[in-house]
């Protein structure tokens, strides 16, 4: 009786031990599934959030998700190293990881090796000179080198690095990322730089690019520290101002180009451009930013571009034709600039420019009559030399009494010559009083109504009466002169832009010179000193019978020259004194409207 109930004791208790196992190992499995619910949707979301698809590794590429990956070494260096040689790589203009690995060589370990090494060379060069052989530069140009660093590195003027470049491509499928290698090489071939796949180490390769300070590739070569320095700063050129405007967007790193023209060594520009690269737009960009700033701005208009801009912002429209209400006497000049000084030689000067084109050009005895007649005609006014202060009410002389002058002194020639411009169908353009001013934040000067041969002189005109109206009142001011080409077709005329482009920055003025024609520039002794007299420069698109002009006067690198021959329209190199960055022109969709001359945006 007592073992039956012993055997069923045990068996109970058996039972309910197995039945607390199944309950604990429950138990377990609903922790676990609670630990892994949690990691799928914390830690695990996040993994699969910064982590890529899957890998796949070939012989020369990683298959990384979607993108294709190849690392690449930098295997041949050129003999001589210059400042920027690297820049290719910076500038590349595609999806380029660049890693970097410096490490410093001790010289009690590199002088052991530099000796061993200079013993080879010396014991070849001694067995070539015994077998009668020729000593190429393939033994002298080592063994020099190898001698020099010796003795600079024992007196403590060089130092010694092991130096791995490596470059990795990113793309989005095998054959662009196969086009890309190419032109890679190509580029750096060309500057004598050789680079490698890492075959059957792509993996060891990205490992070394990545920001882990890990060289596993270990593709290293030895440079002095002279050679490694000229690698730095490893940047690519920027040109940013604080007190400037908006130029556009650097092609090189897409940064911010920001220039204030008024801090470099004067406040001058030119623009030269093909037609249709959008040089005048350029210009509108610049002169709208520059109305933020609030500099006053003056457009001479020939082509009726910068209507649309003078009505957008409220500014002075001026349409200057035989039959137009708005006038500009070339007599006039401002009474404030002769207060204090003797301003009127200066201005002679200068209208005697005006009328030698008004006449056809004059000889030298023909400029001593009219700088004479100038003279007088303006002491029959009050206005002498020597006289200083006028009052308010001061009237200037007309073209007629100047005419008028030339006939009491008997210039029957020059008479004649003038006459057309006094008494004849162009005797309301210049022989009238000055009926306007320039107090507008923006005045446009649209002069394209006028005949051809009359724009010139018309520009001439506009631009001395702006130089007196600046000398009166120096502030902040921009000068615009569109088709600057045309004042260099006379002598006169190139001579009088010259010299207020010389004289600008003494009165607070920036004159910009806008042409699509740079050769007629740059072949012109004025031409070029416009151009040295201009700190910033922006060059558009030229073509192959202008660019070695350019490039010769602006010092342009052979990247640079292939950049102007190939970019696009609204694309540049702005140079500001000494820096030269390639740059695209932007505008805002508000200001677009404000700036195009597009007829199928205008019309349509």
């Amino acid at each position: 009786m007592f073992s039956v109930v012993t055997d069923k004791y045990h068996q109970v208790n058996k039972w309910r031990k197995k039945k607390i196992r199944k309950i604990k190992r429950r138990i377990e499995k609903k922790r676990e599934e609670k630990k892994s619910i949690e990691f799928s949707f914390g830690e695990q979301d996040q993994i699969d959030l910064i982590s890529y698809s899957g890998l796949a590794e070939e012989a020369s590429y990683l298959r990384i998700g979607e993108t294709y990956v190849r690392t690449l070494f930098i295997s041949g260096y050129p003999y001589v190293a210059t400042l920027g040689w690297l820049n290719m790589l910076v500038n590349f203009n595609s999806d380029l990881d660049i890693s970097y690995h410096i490490e410093q060589v001790d010289p009690l370990v590199a002088l052991p090796k530099l000796n061993r090494k200079i013993t080879e060379l010396e014991s070849t060069k001694r067995s070539m000179l015994k077998a009668g052989k020729v000593i190429g530069s393939e033994i002298t140009d080592p063994l020099e080198s190898a001698m020099e660093l010796k003795d600079k590195i024992q007196r403590g003027q060089e130092k010694l690095f092991q130096i791995s470049i490596y470059t990795t491509i990113s793309a989005k499928s095998l054959d662009e990322l196969n086009k890309t290698t190419s032109i890679l090489e190509t580029i750096l071939a060309s500057r004598l730089f050789y680079v490698k796949t890492a075959t059957f180490q792509q993996l060891e390769g990205l490992q070394s690019v990545l920001p882990r300070g890990e060289n596993l590739l270990a593709q290293k070569r030895n440079l002095d520290s002279s050679s490694a320095a000229l690698t730095f700063p490893f940047v690519s050129s920027e040109l940013v101002q604080e007190t400037g405007i908006l130029y556009g967007i650097n092609k090189s790193n897409n940064s911010l180009v920001i220039v204030d023209r008024f801090s470099l060594n004067n406040a001058n520009s030119i623009i030269f451009a093909q037609s249709g690269s959008g040089k005048s737009y350029t210009a509108k960009v610049e002169i709208l930013r520059q109305l933020m700033q609030k500099t006053k701005v003056i457009v001479i208009d020939p082509e009726r571009e910068y209507k649309q801009l003078a009505s957008s912002v409220k500014g002075s429209y001026v349409r200057l034709s035989s039959n137009s209400k708005e006038k500009i006497n070339p007599f006039d000049y401002s009474l404030k600039t002769f207060n204090g000084k003797n301003a009127l030689a200066e201005h002679i000067q200068d209208l005697t420019e005006i009328i030698s084109l008004m006449v056809g050009s004059l000889t030298d005895e023909e400029r001593a009559v009219v700088d004479k007649a100038l003279i007088e005609t303006y002491k029959k006014f009050g206005i002498t030399l020597r006289k200083r202060k006028f009052d308010d009410k001061q009237k200037f002389p007309l073209l007629k009494d100047f005419y008028k002058t030339l006939k009491s002194m008997k210039e029957k020639d020059l008479c004649n010559r003038l006459d057309r411009f006094v008494s004849g169908s162009l005797a309301n353009v210049f022989n009238s009083q000055t009926n306007l001013n320039l107090n507008n934040r923006l005045v446009v000067f649209d002069i394209k109504d006028l005949n051809e041969s009359l724009r010139q002189i018309m520009i001439m005109v506009v631009a001395n009466f702006v130089q007196s109206q600046v000398k009166s009142d120096p502030q902040k001011r921009i000068l615009v002169i569109d088709e600057g080409w045309l004042l260099l077709q006379h002598e006169e005329s190139a001579r009088f832009l010259a010299g207020m482009v010389r004289r600008a920055r003494k009165h607070y003025l920036g004159v910009t010179i806008i042409s699509q024609q740079a050769n007629d520039f740059l072949n012109q002794e004025y031409g070029r000193a416009i151009a040295s007299q201009s700190s910033l420069r922006i060059l558009m698109k030229q073509d192959t019978t202008t660019i070695k002009k350019v490039a010769q006067e602006f010092n342009l690198s052979e990247y640079e020259q292939h950049f102007l021959l190939t970019c696009d329209r609204g694309e540049a190199l702005i140079i500001a004194d000494q820096n030269h960055v390639a740059l695209r022109v932007v505008a805002s969709e508000k200001e677009h409207p404000m700036l195009t001359t597009d007829p199928k945006e205008v019309y349509l």
